[in-house]
């Protein structure tokens, strides 16, 4: 045990979590180059040199029902994981993500002695803010993207440390917009707009038709309005243009297999669903309205689940409203379109907007594969 290399265990539950996992080994193997890394984990991952007794699409599982139906094989590797890291007593153990899989996980680890960490935070200050009690005596430490999320566990005296976001500095705080348009086959002098109805079925089907209609009130304001539409896959962009045949048949639209970063460069403003895009699309430097639906129901019991006086993360990023959100409601084709024309249009105030933009990217732009070795390293030798 005296003479062996670092070891750190990992777990990592879907694609996002393989990317930082694998960013996390980079930066530990640059300070620890013989350092030995093992759990559950992706192809980068593996990559990276990590040894995977678990390949990770084991616990990439969505959905109630799905969930069930693994329920058992996910308990026992579960079990099996927590047999064998006790026996290997890693330096660190790592969770990525995956919090209903993980927090458990290190829970019984750090029962047994080994440091834990949890590598990004759930939405614990939005809603069921009470599973912080959980992660704090599950975990030593708590990796946080967002200023705001370590903010909420200082207020429950739970170890965290706010690395800032990959996603930050991945993107450069100036977007080069023609090279964008250029790979869009956008011209450059034209006015672009790009519409992001979602990643989810149930997003593209909620919210297709409203945001084509919108995109079609703004046409009769400009004319020779160039039209973005990034879908994630094949599915999805299957199913807008079946709604967009029913809702808009006659509107000319570009529509893009992924290249939704590029989409939010290279356009003017963007209409787009919650959630990270609107993070990305801040990066972006591209001025935004949110517009989200859910069922009836569902909105109901968000009303009165989530904390939080906003939705999208450039306003709890900012804590004041910078970016417009139009909720169930008034997520209706006029409302969106009045939000989105000043904001196609270059004016003191979008250029304020942007300057807002970069501000907050600086804010979040931490090196936080870095951040994230040197707290693994900390702990490990505490």
């Amino acid at each position: 045990m005296i003479n062996r290399p670092l070891t750190i265990g990992l777990v990592a539950g879907e694609t996002s979590g393989d990317i930082l996992g694998a960013g996390l080994i980079r930066a530990l193997k640059a300070h620890h180059p013989n350092a030995r890394f093992v759990g559950v984990a992706g192809p980068l991952m593996q990559a990276e040199g990590c040894e995977a007794w678990y390949e990770m699409e084991e616990l990439a599982v969505m959905g109630v029902v799905e969930v069930l139906e693994r329920l058992p094989r996910l308990l026992k590797i579960r079990k099996d994981l927590t047999r064998r890291f006790s026996e290997l007593k890693p330096d660190v153990f790592v969770g990525i993500d995956a919090p209903d899989f993980n927090i458990t996980l290190e829970g019984r680890l750090k029962q047994r002695g080994i440091r834990t960490i949890h590598y990004v935070s759930p939405s614990v200050w939005a809603w069921r803010q009470k599973r912080v009690f959980k992660i704090g005596k599950a975990t030593d430490l708590v990796l946080a993207f967002l200023p705001f999320e370590k903010a909420f566990y200082d207020r429950f005296n739970v170890p965290c440390r706010f690395i800032g976001h990959t996603m930050a500095d991945a993107m450069p705080l100036q977007p080069d917009k023609q090279a964008a348009r250029k790979i869009l086959g956008i011209p450059l002098d034209a006015r672009c707009l790009a519409l992001l109805p979602g990643s989810r079925g149930a997003e593209v089907e909620m919210l297709s038709a409203d945001f084509l209609r919108t995109a079609r009130l703004l046409r009769e304001h400009y004319p020779e309005l160039e039209v973005v539409v990034p879908l994630v896959n094949a599915k999805r962009r299957e199913q807008f243009e079946r709604i967009k045949a029913e809702v808009a048949p006659e509107l000319h639209v570009h529509l893009l297999d992924g290249k939704g970063r590029e989409a939010m460069i290279a356009s003017d403003a963007a209409l787009l669903a919650s959630g990270t895009a609107a993070l990305e699309c801040m990066l972006a430097k591209c001025p935004m309205v949110v517009g989200y639906r859910m069922k009836p129901f569902t909105f109901w019991l968000a009303e009165r689940l989530v904390k939080t006086p906003y939705v999208s993360l450039p306003n709890l990023l900012a804590g004041r409203e910078i970016v417009t959100e139009l909720l169930q409601h008034d997520c209706v084709p006029e409302k969106l379109a009045a939000a989105l024309l000043p904001l196609l249009e270059e004016s003191p105030e979008t250029a304020l907007l942007r300057q807002t933009f970069l501000e907050l990217h600086q804010s979040i732009r931490c090196g936080a594969d870095e951040q994230a070795a040197q707290a693994v390293l900390e702990l490990a030798v505490s």
